[in-house]
């Protein structure tokens, strides 16, 4: 087992006002390094809230500059951020629902959504998935909301080598009896734990259920915030397993 500290950052955002959400992500980034967190996880779209209808004129550059204040707060706390954001693409006519990596060391990668859900493909286009991230010595694989609905997403992550599956979504109250139990069985079929960070309020019409959890790689819940609303979900690695 590695020390890796990983939290899922369940946060209420603003329809459509980045700056806003940049100051808020920061308040969470500091709350986070406070509990030691190594990496954290925002929900899908976070800086920006799922309003697919509003994407195309919020998309930004892979070199944006709207993301710059977190990518110095993570060099800052030596901490990795994943963020959401819509993806302005060159070879395609829709934006890609993407999440924007900040490492500690300054670098930035991008991650795509490969799998939409229905009618998402009137808003975005959807894209290639990246690579496993080391997370202090532990391979991540990232999955984006609808990703983890697809068997092969998160079976080809655990055959990459993945030890712990993230999450990063929108998902409804409705959605989420079904959408956790597809997660604690990625975690139990293929021995990696998995973490959920979910919304914590109401965005694009949805109201989130909240509830960001973990399972271990049995496929054990480890822990689960109870509901929507903003908090931090801190779990840590430790030679008896993982402790919330």
């Amino acid at each position: 087992m590695t020390g890796t500290v990983f939290a899922a950052a369940q946060c209420s955002v603003v329809a459509g006002a980045i700056a806003a959400n940049v100051r808020r992500h920061l308040d969470f980034m500091d709350a986070a390094h406070g509990q030691g967190v190594d990496v954290l996880v925002f929900p899908e779209l976070s800086l920006t809230g799922y309003e697919p209808t509003l994407a195309a004129g919020l998309a930004q550059a892979a070199d944006t500059d709207c993301v710059a204040p977190l990518r110095a707060r993570a060099r800052e706390t030596g901490m990795t951020a994943i963020v959401g954001l819509p993806l302005r693409s060159s070879v395609a006519d829709k934006a890609f629902i993407a999440a924007f990596i900040l490492h500690p060391d300054g670098s930035l990668a991008v991650q795509t959504k490969q799998h939409l859900h229905a009618g998402e493909e009137r808003y975005f286009s959807a894209g290639t998935g990246g690579s496993l991230l080391d997370a202090g010595g532990m391979p991540l694989a990232l999955a984006i909301c609808a990703d983890f609905g697809q068997p092969a997403h998160a079976a080809a992550a655990a055959s990459a080598g993945a030890r712990l599956y993230a999450a990063s979504a929108l998902v409804g109250e409705s959605g989420y009896p079904a959408d956790s139990a597809l997660l604690q069985g990625h975690a139990q079929r293929h021995g990696m734990a998995v973490l959920l960070a979910n919304h914590g309020g109401p965005t694009g019409g949805w109201t989130s259920a909240g509830r960001s959890a973990f399972w271990d790689e049995q496929g054990r819940l480890v822990a689960a915030l109870p509901g929507p609303g903003d908090g931090l979900l801190v779990v840590r690695a430790g030679a008896d397993g993982w402790t919330a």
